[in-house]
């Protein structure tokens, strides 16, 4: 079976052309194929399929296995997916386990393109003593921090994600957030599924990017996020506690097309 792997400011994805439905994403078997050291490696699965309303449907699987809740880096990666496919125009309009989005894609060089995702609206921030708390498409924490890389974002993060506070909706991301300057931001996210920091977060960008407009900036709408693997932007229409037109914009890459013998991964 033919694989691709594509990356989005480092967070990185198995890609499957699902649309005549031979792959079926078992999940031990996805675990085996995003296994760093015995499968291809990654930080999840996503499989692209037929949908008879939009140009696609994108399926999202954690690394651990799991069908999971939206990857904002991964719709990125997708959509460029889909266009070296040939599927749909310069914008895709795909669904998703949130609902309906669309992404506008500029190829750039070779396997690489800008591509931008307009994600789901958020209307309801909860604001805790020391964190946020909000549903970008996935539930996340954010904590502003002032030296972001004294964090030990691995045991933070995995107690936080663990607590019992975050139970009810098996746990959630978390994103430590440090303040550089106006309109800019760094973040380390903990990604529950993955179970470790990867070095980007979509949705954790566009959490942090709303939590930071509440907590210091509140006249701001466009935010330039420093994660381990590059840079993100996130742009948004802001009307008190309600966000929308929320996008979040960055480079994807294709890195390589290989070929897998699932059998390989039968236990």
């Amino acid at each position: 079976m033919q694989f691709y792997k594509y990356h989005g400011a480092g967070n990185d994805f198995v890609l499957i052309d699902n649309r005549s439905g031979h792959f079926s994403p078992e999940r031990d078997r996805v675990a085996a194929m995003c296994h760093r050291r015995f499968g291809i490696g990654a930080d999840g699965l996503m499989t692209l399929e037929r949908d008879p309303l939009y140009d696609f449907r994108m399926r999202y699987f954690n690394a651990d296995g799991g069908e999971s809740t939206m990857c904002g880096n991964g719709g990125r990666c997708i959509a460029l997916f889909a266009e070296h496919l040939g599927i749909g125009g310069r914008e895709k309009r795909f669904i998703s386990i949130d609902g309906p989005h669309t992404a506008r894609v500029d190829v750039l060089g070779v396997g690489g393109g800008e591509v931008s995702l307009q994600m789901i609206d958020v209307t309801r921030v909860v604001h805790d003593e020391g964190f946020f708390f909000l549903n970008t498409g996935s539930p996340h924490y954010v904590e502003f921090v002032d030296d972001l890389e004294a964090v030990d974002v691995e045991r933070l993060g995995r107690e936080i994600r663990e607590s019992e506070a975050f139970a009810a909706i098996g746990g959630t991301n978390v994103n430590f957030v440090q303040i550089e300057e106006y309109g800019r931001i760094a973040v380390r996210t903990y990604e529950r599924g993955v179970e470790a920091e990867t070095w980007a977060c979509g949705t954790g960008a566009v959490a942090s990017a709303i939590a930071a407009c509440m907590y210091r900036f509140p006249a701001c709408v466009l935010f330039e996020v420093r994660v381990r693997g590059g840079v993100l932007h996130v742009g948004f229409r802001r009307d008190h506690d309600s966000f929308t037109d929320i996008v979040l914009t960055g480079p994807a890459q294709r890195v390589f097309v290989g070929e897998i013998d699932t059998a390989s991964f039968e236990r």
